[in-house]
């Protein structure tokens, strides 16, 4: 079995290049919007004042369309390109429909504005990362169907008889997320923009934290999964350190994390057995989360003299730092006894964000970077420097950000929990509130870092495509390489 995504004696193939080119280009795109939201809602909680009163620019309406934006519009779009691109090259096939491809794409952005005009105007479910309404859900539904076919179809006519691991994480991704919305969106509309959970109750937030904690485990974990698989190797221009524990990375992964999801509702009416189970297999996550850490990190054996000069590997690379960071400190956190000082806090947003900006940010832009030059003909970025400037800017930002906000949530935790001698609590709300407000102003300073660095991200892919355009004369078909 071949360890290497490597197909560089494999015939002259057709690719289909335009879908990817344009699910890449908006990436950025989405990029720059939801993390600018992101920003402005940070703003808001350090001056509240800057909603200006107005209901759709209000923090509850834009903190939706926030997380919607970077995870289904930016990282969605960054799944979709990668994966035509690897599943082309790793099959040594074109697209099975370009039709269907070209639908993924044109349903996907409809998708996300329909997202950007209905969550501001209030049109919400009210379940965390699934706030869409039943009309967007069925197109998602519709767009995921057709991603399906399209992926496993062109791995149904592969010409190679071996499928690559990258491929392995993708195809569970898409299958995962698939049962995921289909359940847990299943509603009773009654009105063209509004409906009831199918659910009641504490069996509406299990079937919600079933589908929100792997959203994370499989939206936003397998399938960048996949890009690492097949991105690190080509960049490194290093064999995977061990295929085999890969193959053992995948099947552990999937089985674990469907069960981990009641770790978000511990010390709630939810029976306490299962609130012990979704402890359990958070704590065993953390032998196949690190298992393929190592594994990514360990492919520059042999190379790691290439970090002091490829900024494409420092973010490849730095982002598995951060995945495996988060992938400690989240089981650490469903532990009950810790999970009591934790929830409700910002420490819960730094460890998001640590994931978030961390590992899915960086490995993302990674892999686009490695891509967007290839897509438009050219053998680099435009600027190879300010790829060096925005990993350098983003890294600072992350720390700034997950710093000041795990400091803020432990100091939380403990004045909500501090009580006098005659068991009044110590400390009020408001207080606590006023002790977190520098730790926002930090936070703050380190998104706008963030925005910063894929501002110069959207430069440099702009510069790119017109210098692919310029050297062609338009934008020219990209040939058949890896």
């Amino acid at each position: 079995m071949s360890a290497t995504p490597s197909i560089a004696t494999a015939p002259s193939v057709n690719y289909n290049d335009k879908v990817v080119r344009q699910f890449a280009v908006m990436a950025v795109v989405w990029g720059v919007v939801g993390m600018l939201v992101g920003v402005w809602i940070a703003a808001q909680l350090t001056w509240p004042e800057l909603n200006f009163g107005i209901p759709w620019l209000s923090y509850g309406r834009l903190r939706p369309l926030h997380t919607n934006a970077v995870i289904f519009a930016f990282g969605g779009c960054a799944l979709f390109a990668t994966s035509y691109y690897v599943v082309q090259r790793t099959c040594q096939v074109g697209l099975i429909s370009d039709k269907l491809a070209a639908f993924t794409f044109w349903g996907w952005q409809a998708v996300i504005v329909a997202a950007a005009v209905s969550l501001p105007l209030g049109y919400t479910s009210g379940k965390e990362y699934a706030e869409l309404e039943w009309p967007i859900d069925i197109l998602i539904a519709l767009v995921w169907v057709a991603y399906a076919i399209v992926f496993f179809g062109t791995v149904g006519i592969r010409k190679v008889r071996h499928i690559y691991v990258a491929n392995w994480f993708y195809g569970g991704f898409i299958l995962a997320v698939a049962l995921l919305h289909i359940v847990n969106s299943a509603a009773m509309p009654v009105g063209f923009m509004k409906s009831y959970s199918a659910y009641a109750g504490v069996q509406d937030a299990m079937v919600q934290w079933w589908y929100g904690h792997n959203a994370v485990g499989f939206f936003l974990t397998a399938g960048f999964l996949g890009m690492m698989y097949y991105f690190i190797p080509k960049q490194a221009e290093r064999p995977v350190y061990s295929y085999r524990l890969s193959i053992v990375h995948f099947w552990a992964l999937i089985f674990t994390y469907m069960w981990a999801g009641p770790h978000h509702l511990h010390y709630t009416a939810l029976p306490d057995w299962a609130q012990s189970i979704g402890m359990l297999f958070s704590l065993i996550l953390l032998a196949p989360s690190w298992g393929g850490m190592i594994n990514g990190i360990m492919t520059l054996s042999g190379a790691w003299y290439k970090l002091r000069e490829d900024p494409i590997l420092k973010f490849l690379i730095v982002s598995l730092s951060f995945y495996g960071m988060s992938t400690f400190e989240g089981p650490m956190m469903s532990i009950k006894t810790v999970n009591a000082l934790s929830h409700y806090t910002d420490w819960t947003i730094g460890h998001v964000h640590s994931g978030a900006l961390g590992w899915v940010g960086l490995i993302s832009m990674g892999s686009l970077y490695y891509l967007i030059p290839r897509l438009f003909g050219q053998k680099k970025m435009y600027s190879v420097r300010a790829i060096e400037l925005h990993f350098w800017v983003a890294t600072i930002g992350i720390v700034l950000y997950i710093a000041a906000m795990w400091i803020a949530g432990v100091m939380q935790g403990l004045m909500w929990r501090s009580i006098n001698a005659d068991g009044t609590l110590t400390y009020s709300f408001v207080e606590s509130v006023k002790a977190t407000y520098p730790f926002y102003m930090i936070r703050l300073a380190g998104g706008l870092l963030y925005l910063g660095g894929m501002c110069i991200m959207a430069w440099n892919t702009v510069m790119t495509a017109l210098a692919g355009r310029s050297a062609a004369g338009q934008v020219p078909a990209v040939p058949a390489r890896a």
